[in-house]
């Protein structure tokens, strides 16, 4: 018997869509097909490239008015957030407008008589792993990149998101561009750790989480291939003394809530100055008990369910080892589904909190967010430091100059001022720590999907 990945859809527990793991026969005439595509893509001009990939890009959007409610029924995003079309189309298309660029050979300084170059070669085949809370936004920034430098793809999407790389599939075979160049293939964990280890892979772009990261490592050693590892993230927010009240408060609930917290860049702790502490927390509950918590496909539901019940019991258990030891809970919403095993989960916010407590130092994944008053700006940023992560931080405040000195002491990848939970694809994507490693998006980004070929041509005539 074929074996299969079933979406258990968090809605209500039903088999949303059952799709067959790719038989190894199907898998290595993919990697078959990608090779022979790859190499007569890699021959076109950039601009060529570029175009095609735009039609892709015009494929993959016109399928927004399906994908949003395939979305609720994957994951839980509420059908009223219009699923992920406006973030997908400014990465790729600012993405695309810059490959030429980016691409384009480094020349050194002249010397008579020699032609001299650094070229940017395809590395080949590129192998993207994408997770199910963002199943485009994430995919997008290597599949559109990867495609634009010269590589073919393959894309095996998480099982929680299945009909995603389908949606993908579907659109690059409208947009006509060579068969076997971009293939969404349904693999196993296993089947991905032998695929990989296989050697036939020139680049993992892999999202997910630090254990999935350390297996990726452990299946690529001695192969060469590189690595792009975006894994968990505890970001931290710093809300300094001279803080526009309103504007923090606002931005700060929705980058702590949306997408039921499940972000990989969600804000998941926040110090407050303690002479803004009080008015901060007051605004900051007030507004997160307007959330409604129920079903994404009824437009007025502002939190749906997480992706799975497991998920949800994480959190929980974050929440309650923390009120165990002392924290307070200021929401403590009532929501009939929101019980053990369910993955409906109501928001909460806890203050009395330390970083002794699973909620300020693991990732906690979900609608929960710890609170914590400070003195000064050192002691939000030895707080801030001290996590095993570092994704992004935002800090926020009325000085940029400060802002720009605290964030040069921040151990992150990214530093926010009054904003946070976004990309800037004109900004390069990465993380220190346990968070991974590699670059994404930006000029930065081309650099990480291919390989410098220098070229040092002496004329003799």
């Amino acid at each position: 018997m074929t074996d299969t990945v079933k979406i258990i859809s968090p809605i209500d527990g039903s088999v949303y869509a059952e799709r067959p793991l790719a038989a190894e026969a199907a898998v290595d005439a993919a990697l078959s097909r990608a090779r022979a595509a790859q190499a007569e893509w890699a021959r076109l001009p950039v601009g060529e490239r570029v175009n095609a990939c735009g039609a892709f890009l015009e494929a993959l959007l016109a399928m927004t008015d399906e994908i949003v409610p395939e979305l609720a029924w994957q994951m839980g995003r509420p059908v009223r957030y219009g699923g992920e079309k406006r973030g997908v189309e400014e990465r790729v298309r600012y993405m695309l407008s810059i490959a030429e660029e980016a691409l384009r050979p480094v020349v050194p300084a002249e010397a008579a008589g020699f032609r001299r170059y650094i070229s940017r070669e395809p590395l080949g085949l590129v192998l993207v792993i994408a997770p199910w809370n963002y199943p485009y936004l994430t995919a997008v920034n290597s599949v559109f990149p990867a495609l634009a430098a010269g590589n073919a793809v393959v894309l095996k999407h998480a099982a929680q998101t299945l009909l995603a790389g389908e949606r993908f599939q579907a659109a690059f075979d409208k947009a006509g561009l060579p068969r076997g160049l971009f293939q969404n293939l349904v693999l196993s964990h296993a089947q991905s750790e032998r695929l990989i280890s296989s050697g036939l892979v020139d680049h993992i772009a892999f999202t997910g989480s630090v254990a999935g990261g350390k297996a990726i490592e452990r299946a690529a050693a001695g192969t060469f291939a590189s690595l792009g590892l975006e894994l968990g993230g505890k970001d931290p927010a710093y809300v300094r003394d001279d803080v526009r009240l309103e504007h923090a408060v606002e931005n700060l609930v929705d980058g702590a809530f949306f997408n039921s917290g499940q972000s990989c860049c969600g804000v998941e702790r926040i110090y407050v100055h303690e002479r803004v502490f009080g008015p901060f927390l007051e605004g900051f509950v007030d507004l997160t008990k307007k959330y409604v918590v129920g079903n994404p496909l009824d437009p007025e539901t502002t939190i749906g369910p997480m992706a799975r019940g497991s998920f949800a019991d994480h959190v929980r258990s974050h929440t309650a080892e923390a009120l165990r030891k002392g924290a307070k809970a200021h929401i403590g919403m009532s929501v009939a589904e929101d019980r053990p095993g369910s993955p409906y989960l109501a928001p909460e916010v806890l203050t009395d909190v330390d970083h002794q407590m699973q909620v300020m130092r693991e990732e906690t994944f979900g609608p929960v967010v710890g609170i914590m008053k400070v003195r000064d700006d050192d002691e939000a940023v030895q707080l801030m430091n001290d996590s095993p992560y570092g994704l992004t931080a935002s800090i926020w405040t009325t000085d940029m100059d400060r802002a720009a000195e605290l964030g040069d002491r921040i151990e992150t990848g990214t530093v926010f001022m009054n904003r946070c939970d976004y990309l800037d694809p004109g900004l390069t994507w990465t993380g220190v720590k346990d968070t991974g490693r590699g670059a994404a998006l930006s000029s930065i980004g081309y650099e990480a999907l291919t390989r410098p070929k220098s070229f040092h041509l002496r004329d003799v005539r």
